[in-house]
């Protein structure tokens, strides 16, 4: 653990000096470069091409953490090795003309200026000769020096910036706060404040101790509070509709999932779950993404309105992987809007992502036709399961339009759909799940066989390039109503926005404990604890933003949302922000949550 916290100190080190902050995201190939040569690295053009091609925007402080990872610092012997392969007669030096041969000739060629520069630095004698040993000890202390500079510019850094910034882009703040939601009655688990604590692994000085600070303690037991769930006894004579839909997780790391639209004619009773829909076979093992949690908060329709008293409740009693909520609903439009941590569900990593090889998804048959492989067959048979959502066997135009906007971000008009009902097999005005296949299969075709157009429906849909589905988690939404029948309708995929946000923070603030961090009062730590995870929400009632660090490095079994155990959260003035979510890593043993939150600014 000790060399993980001096790897993340260099990098961000080496990051603070290209950016203000590591809250900033790079947006180059010369920042990404500059970085990696303040941490002693010394990237190519084609890594850093690798690392940071055209079609990416940007890359945050854990994407370039990774990239430092892999490059790896050169070490002397490497280097005094490859020049040993070109000095011919092993006399431990090289001419000018010979390094110019070399570097203009082989692997990545180098400009005159470049060369330039190299025998400006090299030919230390001035005799037009390379004492290649000595040019290794000049390479490495010159990447010692961008280490030492960087570091010791962190350390006179004013803030002390020696804690870890999270990269995770901010959730976007809400301004109001409203009093508590209604609820499944229960009593809220108690989260002990205690005296503010410090690791003692953890540098510290006494202008930071004196930093206001509160510390909160959590511990449960394995498998602990999830009980079974309180259905109503005569459920199976209310009116039931069912939805599937699915989380996204986006290029830039954010989620998105569909949110959908439930219209009530009357008051009435109201039970609504969630869980991951399982696509695996009867006696195989269950989906890889069965474990990521999910919840559906229920807002009030109101348009855009931005009353906080939008929220209605959340479905936080659980069982197993089954998120539920129990209330009374009036009249009227509601809006669900599934929700998942991110603890679970993230981004693969950039080792992953360039790492893993294409498989293949057409073949040539003995007759010279082109073909879908089984192996993908088997997955759009799989998509064709989570973009059926009302579950009948059949994709309609609306079912269907929802996947081609996720997919393309086109819809298909009706007299397209004229075409596939006389082209593919239909049924009652719906595609069939061979009618699916036979589509992406002329597509394929009509591509010659190019599976560029297939890769990218497949990546929008969260597959790698082995074909798992590792960037979402499908899911399924029942809503029961006792008194009437209610409708439930699917909208397109959208981001977990200000609106969820909002809700996440009511939430947050009106059934956890509050703690303060000031004496006048004027910045709040909200803790909620649910039956599966813990939420921190930071609140700033002052005319000027505030800087809140975060340390759960003494908590066991966590895994935060944040990716990280130790970061700093920005907070508007007069906004609430969603710290971080804390869920156990491993569900089968105990976990600790230990936490304390210290106020920078």
């Amino acid at each position: 653990r000790a060399g993980e916290e001096e790897f993340y100190r260099q990098c961000r080190a080496a990051y603070l000096m290209v950016c203000k902050s590591t809250l900033e995201k790079i947006t180059t190939r010369q920042q990404l470069c500059q970085v990696l040569q303040n941490a002693g690295r010394s990237p190519s053009r084609r890594a850093l091409e690798q690392y940071f091609p055209v079609s990416m925007s940007a890359l945050d402080f854990e994407d370039v953490c990774e990239v430092a990872r892999q490059e790896r610092p050169v070490a002397r012997e490497e280097l005094l090795d490859a020049f040993r392969k070109i000095d011919r007669n092993s006399d431990g030096f090289l001419t000018c003309d010979e390094l110019r041969r070399v570097l203009t000739t082989r692997g990545e060629r180098m400009t005159e200026k470049e060369l330039q520069g190299v025998f400006e630095d090299a030919d230390v004698n001035r005799d037009g000769k390379l004492d290649y040993a000595e040019f290794s000890r000049m390479v490495l202390e010159t990447a010692r020096q961008c280490e030492r500079m960087a570091l010791e510019r962190l350390e006179a850094d004013g803030r002390g910036r020696v804690w870890q910034l999270g990269s995770q882009a901010p959730e976007r703040g809400i301004s109001s706060r409203a009093g508590k939601s209604e609820a499944s009655p229960r009593a809220s688990p108690r989260v002990t404040p205690q005296p503010a604590m410090r690791a003692a692994s953890r540098p510290s000085s006494s202008g930071r101790d004196r930093r206001p600070s509160v510390s909160s303690m959590v511990s449960v037991s394995a498998g602990k509070a999830r009980g079974k769930l309180p259905e109503p006894k005569n459920l199976k004579d209310w009116k039931h509709i069912r939805s599937k839909g699915c989380f996204f997780v986006e290029e830039d790391g954010s989620l998105a999932s569909h949110h959908y639209r439930l219209e009530l004619t009357q008051p009435t009773s109201v039970y609504i779950k969630v869980q991951p829909l399982d696509l695996s076979p009867e006696d195989g093992p269950r989906s890889t993404w069965f474990g990521v949690d999910t919840a559906v908060f229920i807002l009030r329709e109101n348009g855009d309105s931005a009353n906080a008293k939008d929220l209605v409740s959340f479905t936080e009693l659980c069982h197993k992987e089954t998120f539920a909520w129990r209330g009374d609903l009036q009249k009227g439009s509601y809006l669900l809007l599934p929700f998942t941590t991110g603890c679970r569900l993230r981004k693969r990593s950039s080792t992953a992502a360039t790492a893993s090889r294409s498989t293949a998804l057409i073949t040539t048959a003995e007759n010279g036709e082109l073909e879908l492989t089984r192996q993908f067959r088997t997955v759009l048979s799989d998509i064709f399961e989570i973009i059926d959502l009302d579950g009948n066997g059949l994709l309609s135009l609306e079912e269907y339009n929802l996947f081609e906007l996720r997919t393309s971000g086109e819809e298909c008009d009706t007299s397209a759909w004229e075409v596939c009902k006389a082209n593919f097999d239909m049924k009652r005005n719906e595609l069939t799940r061979q009618g699916f296949l036979d589509l992406t299969l002329m597509e394929a075709r009509d591509q010659g066989g190019d599976p560029r157009d297939l890769w990218v429906t497949l990546e929008a849909m969260g597959y790698n390039r082995d074909l798992h589905l590792d960037e979402a988690c499908p899911l399924v939404l029942d809503v029961f109503a006792e008194e009437v029948r209610p409708r439930l309708s699917a909208l397109p995929v959208e981001a977990l926005g200000w609106r969820l946000a909002r809700a996440v923070c009511e939430a947050t603030a009106g059934k956890g404990e509050a703690r303060v961090l000031d004496a006048s009062e004027s910045v709040v730590v909200h803790v909620h604890r649910s039956e599966s995870r813990i939420t921190t929400v930071l609140q700033n009632k002052r005319d000027i933003k505030v800087v809140v660090r975060v340390d759960c490095s003494q908590s066991k079994n966590c895994v935060s949302s944040r990716g990280m155990d130790v970061f700093a959260v920005e907070v508007p003035p007069h906004t609430t922000v969603i710290g971080h979510h804390v869920m156990p890593m491993n569900e089968r043993l105990d976990w600790v949550y230990n936490c304390t939150e210290t106020l920078l600014t």
